[in-house]
């Protein structure tokens, strides 16, 4: 008795002349939409982003010199978040700066559009414009994130930029004044103190040492201050509520 022959199901059977995935690599020149489509092809890319028409593709994320400071920061701008109505925090989400340039920042904080924000979120769900704040992990200072995407965070008018140097052990904050970043420096107690984000309290020195509670505690404390509920006022006000 001959064993039965299965035959595939047409939608299993391979088309002819179907042309293969497009593909996405790191130096690749594209335009925006062009790099969008083809990163919509390759669900196994976790993370590119396309800085001055050039595609990056990121290796994977490290666990102690990046995931672990990554999640950090974005717990405490979502501790400050949960207590600002209109601010909204981001981890890794695409931002869509100009028509050269659509980055993943490792954590963000905007002010929703409808509460006077400088950006939007669009239809297919994607970030158009500059976060007022953005905060990148990187190696050191040889990385993107301190060159060509800063440049293009100043350009685009992200109002504070910080940036996580984990082998460095260094965090370094710039604010925007007059189109330039300038430095915004921790105060003798180790803390950046935002100038957007009232009452938003960085606790750089608590977070290096890797005390990832005292810096949430320093967060609450900034949501505890005056600084803080009048900024709540503006925001509820700005929304009409």
């Amino acid at each position: 008795m001959t064993e039965a022959t299965t035959l595939p199901l047409p939608s299993e059977r391979p088309r002819q002349g179907a042309l293969p995935a497009p593909c996405l690599e790191s130096g690749d020149r594209l335009t925006r939409c062009e790099f969008e489509r083809r990163y919509a092809t390759r669900p196994d890319i976790k993370k590119a982003e396309l800085i001055e028409g050039v595609v990056y593709v990121a290796s994977p994320a490290r666990a102690t010199s990046h995931g672990g400071p990554q999640s950090a920061v974005h717990g405490l701008l979502t501790a400050y978040a949960a207590f600002t109505p209109g601010v909204l925090p981001l981890d890794n989400a695409t931002v869509r700066l100009d028509l050269d340039n659509e980055f993943q920042p490792d954590a963000a904080l905007l002010i929703r559009a409808e509460s006077g924000g400088q950006s939007r979120i669009s239809d297919d769900d994607y970030v158009e414009g500059a976060p007022e704040l953005i905060v990148e992990i990187a190696a050191s200072s040889a990385s993107h994130d301190l060159h060509d995407k800063r440049n293009v965070y100043r350009r685009n008018g992200v109002r504070e930029y910080l940036v996580w140097r984990t082998l460095d052990e260094r965090i370094d904050g710039f604010e925007l004044v007059d189109d330039e970043y300038r430095p915004l420096p921790p105060d003798e107690a180790g803390v950046v103190h935002s100038k957007v984000f009232p009452g938003l309290r960085i606790g750089v020195r608590a977070l290096l040492d890797g005390d990832v509670a005292g810096a949430l505690e320093t967060v609450r404390a900034g949501i505890d201050s005056p600084d803080h509920d009048a900024f709540v006022i503006r925001l509820r006000e700005a929304a009409g509520s």
